[in-house]
């Protein structure tokens, strides 16, 4: 699960040729310049290193520790749901959805589309079900999502398959009234490329509602030239166009609502991508809201989703019920 621990990366460019224009993406964006106050490469390398920045649990631990309680979470909902899983939205290994159905669901229900996380080279759909029974008794569904991790899977290849899995989710379930994204971490990332999509080549428009990105990246120049990219091998032209912050486009009705989440345990730069993003969408005339979750790292921030009475989960339901 080397994305998110220490480890040593020889620091080099990486001089990888352009895969190409990534599809769906939205037109009339606005350029927006890096910027990145960590510049050595050990500074880079610690503030893009979650796990060194906990107080709860050495860097290791907390990584093993993780991976645990979102398996057993997954597990336990699992067995205590109306599910259907392995639910296959493309032809690929692991372009397959989970989906964990409202206990008393009604003719039609909103839809919480969970992206997980693990720096886009760890983790599954199969880790991704924690968070569904405190939504599932309040009438949501939740839909994990499933996609092709490095080294297999590509930058572009990755935001194209979640972008599908919304359309085939659109098509497939008509009774799904409202979409909320969900996304932590990398998911946070590729959630967030979602509202940078140009549905027209899908031929069909999903209800997105709400954003709920929790202790995102939204500018993946930074991790170019740290042990993050060792996996990833992206160009600087790939991780450009799947910078979420050089995607921004104004808003328009009906523009979702976006959560912008943050532990108060993450590392400066987490914080900081999340504060810009945030900004930036906002000076889009996007309607944004930013939580500072006090007491958590980057890995219980999100953990705690499957407790009814966590902040984040109160405030998830509160957005549902509000639309």
């Amino acid at each position: 699960m080397g994305g998110w621990r220490d480890m040593s990366a020889e620091v080099r460019p990486r001089g990888r040729a352009e895969r190409g224009s990534a599809p769906g993406r939205r037109p009339g964006v606005l350029a927006l310049p890096r910027r990145c106050p960590a510049a050595s490469p050990q500074a880079l390398e610690d503030h893009y290193s979650p796990s060194r920045w906990s107080p709860r649990l050495d860097r290791d631990t907390i990584i093993d520790a993780h991976l645990a309680v979102t398996a057993a979470g997954t597990e336990r909902a699992r067995a205590s749901g109306q599910t259907l899983l392995h639910v296959p939205y493309g032809d690929g290994d692991r372009e397959k959805l989970d989906i964990y159905f409202p206990t008393e669901p009604s003719e039609a229900f909103p839809a919480l589309v969970y992206i997980h996380g693990g720096y886009w080279q760890c983790l599954s759909k199969d880790d991704s079900g924690f968070a569904a029974p405190p939504l599932v008794s309040q009438g949501v569904a939740v839909v994990a999502v499933g996609y092709d991790i490095a080294p297999k899977g590509h930058m572009d290849t990755m935001v194209l398959q979640v972008r599908r899995s919304l359309a085939f989710l659109v098509q497939h379930y008509p009774r799904i009234r409202g979409i909320y994204l969900c996304g932590h971490s990398a998911g946070a990332h590729l959630a967030a490329m979602v509202l940078s999509t140009d549905w027209t080549e899908f031929q069909v428009v999903p209800d997105i509602k709400g954003a709920v990105l929790v202790s995102g990246l939204y500018d993946l120049e930074p991790i170019l030239h740290t042990y993050v990219n060792d996996a990833l091998s992206m160009s600087r032209e790939e991780a450009q166009r799947n910078s979420p912050m050089r995607l921004v486009t104004p808003a328009v009705p009906p523009a979702c609502e976006v959560l912008v989440a943050v532990a108060q345990h993450d590392s400066p730069e987490f914080r900081r991508q999340s504060q810009e993003y945030s900004q930036a969408l906002r000076a889009a005339g996007w309607s944004v809201s930013v939580l500072d979750l006090a007491g958590v790292d980057h890995f219980d921030v999100i953990e705690r989703l499957s407790e009814d009475s966590y902040v984040l989960t109160q405030v998830i339901l509160n957005m549902i019920s509000r639309a």
